[in-house]
């Protein structure tokens, strides 16, 4: 017997209920997204490698899918290169392409290249699969889709408030109650110069990141092995763990950072965002969070993370501002602050709660019941009157038996069924059942039409 077929782990695949779930997650980020002015793009699976390394940290690097490249590609190699078994240095010799690891990095490689053609602030979102060469878990994808909204040339914290509008709607249709954090970079780095260790920003966001997963003595840990001091750690205890509302805090850290230029750009940002939210009456709490740092290196300015409130799992939303990302790609002086939704989590989330409208999951609404040619040749001309009132219908394709049929329809949670006979077809109607309660009725096509919508 042939062995069973599998999938890489950390892939999954879909089933029609899960798509049409699926679907339901992607249709109401795309629809808030319209109404906030974006405009969708993608861009390739693949991406020269040279676009992606160095762009997410040394972490980051190690996480991205690298392609082979086709062909003969030992050709440029010495058989003391092959000898070495040095994975990195041979696989930068015959990959020079790779999946891509997120929409950000391409979606700026895509600005500098068609920036001729842009009018800018330019306002795009993206609903495209990325993959991440990352261990699975639960919650953790090797592929997974991320929904992404950028803005692009505009340096006004308007585009900030926006996003977490947004934010703050796509989980309101959700019925998701969540929790949306909000920091800034250039708060970090006031910390990091306060505490004497301005060159280690990068060390310290990574490792106080990791607060909610590994708790403060790990973190603590962790950063004396980054070769940060035992006082310069000690300062920063009362710092990342500061309580209080968004508006104590923000004062405490007014007299902090005082002596820091970037730290107080960094609270008056902050200050205005969360005032000018505050304003607009969210329907979700929304957090000053100073251990909120996003490890990736390319984040300047304010950054977010949304959790779920009523489900024990990972970030399902984040993102920030990002000055410089454009500059590595010889386009300097461009602005952008950006969100993505973790679409495969925020799906766990609503299986979990249960929070699918019925309507956005069930399929074909009714099923025309096949009893041979005469039966569905009337049959088909009533399908084109019921598809044509908006109405997802279908025939069963063979004249089976009506048990067979009858269990298709339960199969598919399909809510009623349209009997047609002599009988019904003398009369000009058909026998409507319906699959939940049983009740069956004789009905002309616009009464099964208003019946169904009903």
């Amino acid at each position: 017997m042939a062995a069973k077929p599998g999938i890489p782990k950390g892939t999954r695949d879909f089933s029609p209920v899960e798509m049409a779930k699926r679907n339901y997650i992607f249709n109401t980020i795309r629809d808030v997204y319209h109404l906030y002015g974006f405009q969708q793009i993608e861009t390739p699976a693949m991406e020269m490698l040279s676009t992606l390394m160095g762009k997410y940290g040394d972490e980051g690097d190690k996480l991205l899918f690298k392609i082979q490249n086709s062909g003969d590609y030992f050709s440029g190699l010495t058989d003391e290169e092959l000898l070495s078994r040095n994975a990195a240095k041979l696989a930068s010799k015959f990959c020079e392409k790779g999946l891509r690891y997120d929409l950000t990095v391409p979606f700026a490689r895509y600005v500098v290249m068609h920036r001729d053609e842009i009018t800018f602030p330019f306002k795009r979102y993206q609903i495209q699969p990325v993959w991440r060469a990352d261990r699975p878990q639960k919650g953790r994808y090797r592929e997974f889709y991320q929904c992404d909204a950028d803005v692009v040339g505009s340096d006004s914290l308007l585009n900030e408030v926006e996003l977490m509008q947004i934010v703050d709607t796509v989980f309101s249709r959700f019925g998701i109650r969540v929790c949306i954090k909000i920091n800034n970079r250039k708060i970090l780095s006031g910390i990091a110069e306060i505490i004497g260790e301005a060159d280690k920003i990068v060390d310290i966001t990574v490792a106080i990141d990791k607060l909610d997963k590994i708790g403060l003595d790990n973190v603590n840990t962790e950063l004396r092995e980054k070769g940060i001091s035992d006082e310069a750690i000690a300062k920063l205890q009362p710092i990342i763990l500061l309580s209080g509302s968004n508006t104590e805090k923000l004062e405490t850290l007014k007299n902090v950072l005082s002596a820091s230029e970037i730290g107080m750009a960094g609270v008056e940002e902050s200050e205005f965002i969360l005032s000018t939210l505050h304003t607009m009456g969210l329907q979700n709490p929304i957090e000053l969070d100073l251990t909120l740092a996003r490890g990736l290196n390319y984040y300047t300015g304010a950054i977010f993370e949304v959790k779920a409130l009523d489900v024990q799992i990972g970030s399902i939303t984040g993102g920030g501002r990002y000055d410089n990302l454009t500059g590595v790609f010889g386009m300097s002086g461009v602005s952008g602050v950006g969100i993505s939704f973790g679409a495969d989590r925020i799906f766990d989330v609503l299986n979990q709660l249960d929070l699918y409208p019925k309507e956005a999951v069930n399929g074909t609404e009714v099923l025309f019941i096949n009893f041979g040619a005469k039966e569905a040749a009337y049959s088909m001309n009533v399908l084109m009157q019921v598809r044509a009132a908006g109405i997802c219908a279908e025939l069963f394709p063979d004249a089976a038996k009506m048990k067979k049929q009858m269990s298709y329809a339960n199969a598919k949670s399909i809510p009623f069924v349209a009997i047609v006979g002599e009988n019904e077809m003398a009369e000009g109607k058909l026998m409507l059942k319906n699959m939940e309660s049983g009740d069956q009725s004789l009905v002309t096509a616009n009464e099964l039409i208003a019946v169904v919508k009903k």
